[in-house]
């Protein structure tokens, strides 16, 4: 789930009650493997691309999208993947407590890699804004492109993504679940 809906799960007070399936497990495989493919095209190959996950719903998808550039291209290296934390580089950091959810693991150089941030769901652009942050204090990346897999609207900065599984138009209050097994529509219930 988004940022700001994550807040709103348990043990902070609610619960999210799936209204709609919107892509299912099968689904959400090929759109990870034409984001992979329009990667690849858009690169020229997989040589000096490395895909990063934003902790935590970005992880899986960024692994999943490493294994299908690695299983397209087959390159001599397989494609490196990352993990980064933007916790303590939210522009919300003093308006409620922000405790790291996971560690950064960036085991290689992003200095003239072409970095392909990866993310469950895009809503504000806010959570995006920190990961740019949060990257360059990593090292000087050639470009950095974005690829997430719902991109729900509502953008409160002018933050636009290279690659999306699926455009899925919300109203402010619902929620999207986006893991592997599928993406759901639906709403948080309090406690």
């Amino acid at each position: 789930m988004a940022e700001r809906e994550r807040r709103r799960t348990p043990p902070y007070g609610g619960v999210f009650v799936v209204r709609n399936q919107v892509l299912d497990r099968d689904a959400v495989t090929r759109a990870v493997r034409r984001m992979a493919h329009e990667i690849i095209e858009r690169n020229e190959g997989t040589q000096d691309v490395v895909v990063i996950g934003l902790q935590t719903g970005g992880v899986p998808f960024a692994e999943a999208i490493a294994r299908a550039l690695n299983d397209i291209e087959q390159p001599e290296q397989p494609v490196p993947v990352g993990r980064l934390d933007v916790a303590f580089y939210r522009d919300d950091i003093n308006l409620r407590p922000v405790l790291p959810e996971a560690s950064t693991e960036i085991p290689f150089d992003i200095s003239r890699k072409v970095v392909v941030l990866a993310d469950d769901v895009l809503f504000t652009g806010r959570t995006i804004r920190a990961a740019l942050d949060a990257l360059m204090a990593q090292g000087r990346p050639r470009s950095v492109q974005l690829a997430v897999m719902v991109d729900r609207g509502h953008r409160e900065l002018p933050i636009r993504p290279d690659y999306v599984g699926k455009n899925l138009p919300t109203r402010r209050d619902e929620a999207v679940n986006a893991t592997l097994d599928g993406v759901q529509l639906g709403e948080m219930e309090r406690n």
